[in-house]
């Protein structure tokens, strides 16, 4: 399924641009809130706390989130300042897409290269909480002379779009593993979650694109104007982060740092642009939705290298 994102989220965007051209685009704000649950909750029932508590690759996490949060925010807070001096909202959404590190394409993609598969849950579980705590403070202070920015609004929505959806998929979790064992779990229950959350992310990802559709069919230069400070954000992390993982860690430790400091949480970053900003959010929300793009597309094309860049698997 992640991988059929590479075709999905390019059809989404493609059919929101339709629709918002021939239909009525109001109502839709209605769907924004169903449709970030839907794309939230799912992935929190997998997510695995626990592993948080495991010993091991100490390096490589530490490298992760010292790139996380000391050094890609602030390249995207320049960029942002660069390319987009008079469109404030979308400085914001190229700061939201770098403040929430990792996601379960994160875990994905890193088995698909045959990296460290624990120590990629690991960045996934520690990255989306240090994230979603750091962000409201990031804005406030790197965007709050240009947007105005409602901390308790912005952590209320941190807590209505990552706190209580993680609750309730621990609890979901946890009575499934009673009720079905961990085996009956892992095999029946497990995989029926990321298909869901991959339709809210598809759905998010059309509203968000309807919305603007008239404003990008009547300046198609928009486009191009988010994608290039995208792509310039993308390789960098990716070329400084490679590099990093190939001089300091082991070949599975390093391939779990590039996805866990290249792949973004895009989704609670969207849903925080819909949510958290009002109207004006939806700017935001159109560059984050573009990221989808660039991220998943990017990753497939990174797996297709990463025995060239780290050498053969060992098993």
């Amino acid at each position: 399924m992640t991988r059929n994102l590479t075709l999905a989220i390019p059809a989404a965007m493609l059919l929101g641009l339709a629709y918002g051209l021939i239909g009525p685009t109001d109502w839709l704000q209605m769907l924004i809130v169903p449709l970030t649950l839907l794309m939230v909750y799912p992935m929190m029932v997998n997510l695995k706390l626990r592993k948080l508590f495991e010993g091991g690759d100490v390096k490589a996490q530490l490298l992760a989130q010292v790139i996380n949060f000391g050094i890609i925010p602030f390249v995207a807070l320049g960029l942002g300042r660069l390319w987009f001096p008079d469109q404030p909202y979308f400085a914001l959404g190229l700061l939201l897409a770098s403040l929430l590190p990792t996601s379960g394409m994160t875990i994905a993609w890193t088995g698909f290269a045959k990296g460290n598969l624990a120590a990629a849950v690991k960045m996934t579980v520690l990255g989306l909480i240090l994230g979603s705590l750091a962000t409201p403070f990031y804005v406030q202070w790197l965007m709050g002379e240009t947007v105005p920015v409602n901390l308790g609004a912005v952590f209320l929505q941190i807590i209505l779009v990552v706190f209580l959806p993680m609750l309730a998929g621990q609890l979901t979790q946890s009575y499934l593993i009673r009720r079905h064992g961990q085996q009956g779990y892992q095999t029946q229950w497990a995989p029926k979650f990321p298909p869901l959350s991959t339709l809210g992310v598809l759905g998010i990802v059309f509203v968000a694109i309807a919305i603007k559709g008239s404003t990008l069919v009547s300046q198609p230069a928009m486009l191009l104007d988010i994608l290039l400070p995208l792509l310039v954000l993308y390789i960098f992390n990716y070329v400084f982060s490679t590099f990093v993982a190939k001089q300091l860690l082991p070949r599975g430790d390093a391939i779990a740092l590039v996805y866990g400091t290249v792949m973004r949480n895009l989704s609670i970053a969207l849903a925080l642009a819909m949510n958290a900003f009002g109207d004006a959010g939806a700017d935001a929300a159109l560059l984050i939705a573009v990221a989808y793009i660039i991220q998943v597309q990017s990753a497939a094309w990174y797996v297709k290298f990463s025995e060239r860049l780290f050498g053969p698997s060992e098993t």
